[in-house]
Order: C-alpha cells, then sequence, then structure tokens
C-alpha cells in the first residue's frame, strides 16, 4: 500500500523544508551548524507538522555515524539500552547520533539514563517535542542540549506545498486534477500552519474529487470547505496550545477588547470546553473587574450557570455576553493586589496575635494586665464608625487596600473619609 502524500513528499535535504526560515534561512542556525560538520545535542519544539521531525531526520542522517530512531511513545529502557550498547561494537565507533521524537512521552529515569552518553559525547541526541520542553524534559538534559523553536508555517508556504501535492497526484494518477477558485487559499488558512495536514486534506480531495467528461477532477471549493473546516483548530487540553489560548482570552478580557476575546471563545467553544471558559470568566470578573464593577461578579456567575445547563451550542450565547462586559467594563485589580500583599506578609512571617478586642469572647488569664475585651461596637458610634486596632500589632498600620480611579471605589473612598473625618478618625 501507498504511503501517505506527506511522506512522499517529505524533503530529502534542508532547502526543500516549508517554512522555518528563521532557522534554515541562508543565514539559519541551524544551516550553519550543519555546514560546521559538528552536530550538537538539539532539542526541536513546536507544533506538530511543521518540519521538526524531517529536519531531524536529515541532520542525524548528515551527521555520519550511527543513526538510531526512537520514538517516545513507544521506546522503554530496554531500547534506549541496546542503543548504548552499539557504542561497543564496530559500527558504532566515533559515536552515534539518535534521533528521539516525542522526547516529552518518556519518564525521568528514560531520560536521566541517555545522561552519561550524551555528556561525554559517545551519544548525540536529537529530539523532538510538541510540549515545552522547559516543562516535560528533564533539567539535566536540558543543560546538555540547545533548544530550536519551530513556527507555524506560514500560509503562503503552506499553499504551494498543497499545490505541489495535488501536481504529484495528478502525475501518479494520469489525469488532470482542476481547483476552483478558492480552494488553495482556503486550505492553506484551513490546516492551522501544519503542512503535514494541508497534504493529507489534498489526498482526500483528490480521492472524493468529481470526475470530469474528459476524465480529469474536479475539487470544488464547497468540498474543501466541508473536508477541512474545523482542522485549523491546535487544541490539546493538556499541551502548550491549551493554556496560550485561556491566557490569550483573559488578557484580552482585561486589555478591554470585546473582538479579540471573543474570537478566543470561540476557539474554546469550537474545542467543546465549557469548563476552562467559565472558570476564566468567573476569575477575569473578579480580578481585573473586580471593585470597579462589583455587580459583574453575580452577572457573570449567573450567565456561567446557565452556560452549564444548557450546554453546547446555546452556551456560546450567555458566554459571549458575559465575555463582552467583562472586556467593557470599567477595570480595577485593587483586591487581587490586597489580597496578594497580606498573603506575602503572612509567607515572610509577618503576623501576630489576634488583638483581645477582636477575639471571641472568653475569660482573661490570670496575668492580663487590662483585664476585659474593650470591644467598641460600631454601630455604637456616630457614622457607625470608631476608630480601633483591627490588625495585629506587628502589622498595626498596614494599609493593603489602595482605591482606584473609577465611580464605585472613588464614591466609597469619599463617604468613608467623610465619616472618618466627622470622627475625628
Amino acid at each position: 500500500m501507498a504511503s501517505p502524500l506527506a511522506d512522499r513528499l517529505r524533503p530529502r535535504v534542508l532547502e526543500q523544508v516549508v517554512g522555518q526560515q528563521h532557522l534554515l534561512g541562508e543565514n539559519g542556525a541551524l544551516v550553519r551548524i550543519v555546514q560546521s560538520g559538528v552536530i550538537p545535542n538539539m532539542i526541536f519544539y513546536g507544533p506538530s507538522g511543521v518540519g521538526k521531525t524531517t529536519v531531524a531526520r536529515i541532520i542525524a542522517e548528515s551527521a555520519g555515524k550511527k543513526l538510531h530512531k526512537l520514538n517516545g511513545t513507544t521506546a522503554s529502557l530496554a531500547d534506549i539500552r541496546a542503543v548504548m550498547g552499539d557504542l561497543d561494537t564496530l559500527s558504532g565507533y566515533g559515536g552515534v547520533v539518535l534521533y528521539l521524537d516525542e522526547i516529552q512521552y518518556l519518564n525521568k529515569k528514560q531520560q536521566q539514563s541517555l545522561l552519561e552518553y550524551i555528556e561525554d559525547g559517545r551519544i548525540t541526541l536529537i529530539a523532538s517535542t510538541t510540549e515545552n520542553p522547559y516543562f516535560y524534559i528533564y533539567n539535566a538534559i536540558l543543560s546538555r542540549a540547545t533548544v530550536f523553536e519551530f513556527k507555524t508555517v506560514p500560509e503562503s508556504e503552506i499553499e504551494r506545498a498543497a499545490a505541489r501535492g495535488f501536481s504529484v497526484l495528478s502525475e501518479e494518477l494520469g489525469y488532470g486534477i482542476q481547483l476552483e477558485e478558492g480552494v488553495l487559499p482556503h486550505l492553506a488558512a484551513a490546516c492551522g500552519g501544519d503542512v503535514r495536514k494541508a497534504l493529507n486534506t489534498v489526498e482526500l480531495l483528490t480521492l472524493s474529487a468529481d470526475k470530469q467528461e474528459d476524465g480529469s477532477r474536479f475539487v470544488p471549493l464547497s468540498r474543501a470547505k466541508e473536508l477541512s473546516q474545523r482542522s485549523a483548530m491546535r487544541y490539546d487540553r493538556d499541551g502548550d496550545e491549551h493554556y496560550d489560548i485561556l491566557s490569550a482570552f483573559q488578557k484580552s478580557m482585561r486589555g478591554s477588547d470585546p473582538d479579540a476575546a471573543i474570537h478566543y471563545l470561540a476557539r474554546l467553544m469550537e474545542a467543546g470546553d465549557l469548563i476552562s471558559a467559565c472558570r476564566r470568566l468567573m476569575v477575569c470578573a473578579c480580578e481585573d473587574v473586580g471593585l470597579a464593577y462589583p455587580q459583574i461578579i453575580p452577572i457573570v456567575k449567573a450567565a456561567c450557570d446557565i452556560a452549564m445547563q444548557v450546554g453546547l451550542p446555546e452556551a456560546r450565547l450567555p458566554l459571549a455576553d458575559a465575555v463582552i462586559l467583562v472586556a467593557t467594563s470599567p477595570k480595577s485589580n485593587t483586591a487581587h493586589n490586597a489580597i496578594n500583599e497580606a498573603m506575602a506578609d503572612l509567607q515572610a512571617g509577618r503576623s501576630g496575635p489576634i488583638p483581645r478586642s477582636l477575639q471571641n469572647k472568653h475569660f482573661d488569664g490570670a496575668d492580663a494586665s487590662n483585664p476585659g475585651q474593650h470591644y467598641l461596637y460600631p454601630h455604637d458610634f456616630p457614622g457607625r464608625w470608631v476608630a480601633q486596632q483591627y490588625l495585629p500589632d506587628a502589622l498595626a498600620g498596614r494599609v493593603y487596600y489602595h482605591p482606584a480611579d473609577n465611580k464605585n471605589e472613588r464614591a466609597a473612598a469619599e463617604y468613608w473619609q467623610k465619616v472618618r473625618s466627622a470622627a475625628g478618625g
């Protein structure tokens, strides 16, 4: 059976790789490394389908050393030891290159087993990963390797790769393939920067193309939309893309950009991730709008409750209302800052006994120099306020809350200043 089109079109030299010009361009770092003839330990990090595996294979095969290939999803400790065992054979004389795909799936013990051999240069490691290596790869491995970040491939590059795919299939199958205008641009935009995904879709479109009277095949734009309608979604609930979307979602609301916030909400809705969307919405309402519009907190909570109650697709409606409301509301993080400062004091050991006047009413010990609780009940005083110390002695006078300059907090600050001044506080 023929291999997939993406595999048949896999580049054999660096010049054929689509995208990654920051690494593979005329003055790219990887090009210069290969030209030097000395291959260091390297880790390629980036989304799937952007050339990590291809580039790693090309470099490994050009090293002039024995090449071993392992995949982190299936490799065992015995497989790694077998690579090490090859070092003592004639074929392993001078060292070997270990190409390790999806290294993040190796556990700590498996990764540690490589250290001695990487350290003395007998094994040159070229690894690839779709996850942030600084979170998923053992620090000792990272300290002995250089991380290169691969990026999503530009649409213009993917469009050219897709056009080449149709051309190759036309030659292989022996008939012409006609594309309706807009097929290639749509395909390039819909694949989310993933060349492999684009070529897989090219193959599907060719197989499902409409046969013409002259024997050629015709690919309508509607078919391209049908087969690639969700392919632009990069979303893994345990991966970097998940947290990148959530980060962008909250930062867009915090930055008062309703259009960007709605865009990222749409991504979460397409992925069916109601829980994450609701959680970030409620956090943002409390953290970023906060006391500037405190009524927003129960409003957003109600919208999230409705969303969870009705489920998708209708859940998008209350959440869209809430997202736009949060994004366009005045902002204040004074409560956020106040609680963070208070917790920082506690963690630094700045605390102390609760003042006697605030303790639960009980008898003083025999050694009390001034027996009695001495609590002043604010409702018994003008303005329902009286000056008394509430913080522990070690923190007396400490100010955590600093009102922001918005309508709600300004009004509250002015009111309490008036009450305190009237009471002589």
